[in-house]
């Protein structure tokens, strides 16, 4: 619509109106006077007459929790590229000293500390209100902000998964990306070593796990020029790559983060960001992009089918006894039902009471397909869950399996895979040691695909048919897609 200046304010103030009707509110994100959108790689012809244009946003005030909006990052990166600086930076709304001070709220460990490298899965969380507001300690009038203040402000939460850079915890990364079911994964390079160590890595799993990536270049300010564009021009190159096949979409103002934002559900576009944590630069084109940020996986999470739940990780919390915190991939779970836990070192599944339920720290009576939650057990020893252990329905009669059929592909080996080769398996929460007991090849090497039979070597695991799966020795050496399962009664002692 080609709309005057008195016009669009009009209709600006209608939609408020609307909007407001509905028990939402409204953001003007972004005001032009051309018919198509200017990013910063094309020039757009003006005329004489000045139309209004403009974006919208439209969001719903905070409500319940179980409701509530929740988008979940995994951050990723070679060691030293910056990745726990900035969430420091993003969540507590405040620059860092170049030092490392804004991400010493984010470290578990004491060791972690001392040596400013991260060797667990941190969680971190960053609130937007429904005027696009991040929720900081001045927007809700608090020195000091807690999960509870995020969740009870918010009408959207983007959960950060901050994995670990170096290579010697490549297991836990690994396990961050596949267990904790991100929707999108942050790729962070530092702009003074460029695409170095486990960048590609890392760039690798996103890519054979499917998840969209997007790229943030640090350390801005304290990079020469010659050598940040030596850095953009790697990332040009491996990202247009026949391995990777992305179209990047260097984002330098807001129009260009309105472009990728809208269209980044495609598989092929990836928004590379330059930002510095010290001096601020780039962090509002990055902070307006994760508000406007929306998932394209929420089909695959079924609300009406049976309950199925993926432990991540497991907590004795003291005057409450066992508690498991993990993602719902499938139904509706309400404190005070009943499910099965397992399978134990037996492969048995045992009943268990969900005796109550939290979201990021706030107490909730029900949880849904696609959400991340925590439960308290009743009657289960801490000692009897283990990651990758499942809870389901009594209505699905899970069976644990030790033998199961993948199709394969090698990514890279330097000698040959045969039968009796061993490697650690990754197929959502489980992640156990697993031999290859048959395959329709003689040998396999580097690009070669096949159908292969594993066999667990210590205890059953609850496996689905269509589950992707990594499988490493080291480095990730190939990927796949479960086939078949085999249970008991097929099983051939090889």
């Amino acid at each position: 619509m080609d709309l005057t200046e008195d016009e669009f304010a009009g209709v600006v103030k209608y939609l408020d109106q609307v909007a407001n009707e509905l028990d939402a509110d409204t953001c003007l994100l972004h005001q032009r006077q051309t018919k198509i959108l200017q990013t910063s790689d094309k020039e757009v012809e003006t005329t004489d007459k000045k139309p209004f244009f403009g974006h919208m946003l439209i969001r719903k005030r905070a409500g319940e929790v179980e409701n509530l909006l929740e988008l979940r990052i995994s951050v990723v990166g070679n060691v030293d590229a910056g990745k726990s600086t900035l969430l420091g930076v993003l969540t507590k709304n405040t620059l860092d000293d170049g030092r490392g001070k804004a991400r010493l709220n984010l470290f578990k460990h004491k060791h972690e500390i001392e040596s400013g490298r991260t060797s667990s899965v941190g969680l971190e969380v960053m609130g937007f209100d429904s005027k696009a507001t991040v929720i900081s300690g001045t927007s809700i009038g608090k020195q000091k902000i807690t999960w509870e203040d995020v969740y009870t402000h918010a009408s959207k939460v983007i959960t950060f998964l901050d994995l670990a850079g170096h290579e010697k915890y490549l297991k836990t990364t690994v396990f961050g990306m596949t267990g904790c079911s991100p929707d999108f994964v942050m790729l962070m390079v530092g702009a003074n070593a460029g695409i170095i160590g486990m960048t590609k890595e890392h760039l690798g799993l996103a890519l054979a796990l499917q998840v969209p990536v997007f790229i943030v270049v640090t350390k801005i300010d304290m990079c020469p020029a010659n050598v940040l564009e030596n850095t953009i021009s790697q990332i040009n190159k491996i990202l247009k790559s026949n391995g990777c096949r992305k179209m990047p979409l260097f984002v330098k103002n807001q129009a260009d983060v309105l472009m990728s934002a809208t269209h980044f559900v495609s598989e092929r576009l990836c928004p590379v960001f330059q930002v510095s944590n010290v001096d601020g630069r780039g962090l509002d084109l990055l902070r307006t992009f994760l508000n406007l940020l929306h998932s394209n996986l929420r089909h695959k999470y079924d609300v009406n089918a049976p309950v199925e739940y993926m432990i991540t990780d497991t907590f004795s919390v003291p005057g409450v006894g066992t508690v498991v915190s993990g993602t719902i991939a499938s139904g509706i779970v309400h404190a005070g039902d009943t499910l099965l836990l397992g399978p134990d070192s037996l492969g048995q599944f045992v009943p268990t009471v969900v005796k109550s339920i939290q979201r990021k720290r706030v107490n909730t009576t029900a949880a849904y397909a696609g959400q991340s939650a925590s439960f308290a057990l009743k009657k289960v020893k801490r000692s009897c869950i283990t990651k990758g252990m499942v809870m389901v329905s009594k209505s699905m009669e899970p069976k644990a399996v030790m033998e199961f059929e993948a199709e394969v592909l090698i990514l890279y080996h330097s000698t040959t895979i045969g039968s009796r080769y061993q490697a650690m398996v990754h197929c959502g929460g489980v992640r156990q040691t697993a031999r290859i007991v048959d395959l329709d090849k003689a040998v396999l090497r580097t690009g070669d695909r096949s159908i292969v039979r594993f066999r667990f070597m210590q205890k059953p695991e609850y496996l689905k048919v269509g589950a992707r799966l990594l499988f490493r020795e080291g480095r990730t050496k190939g990927l796949g897609k479960v086939t078949r399962l085999i249970y008991d009664g097929e099983l051939v002692d090889k």
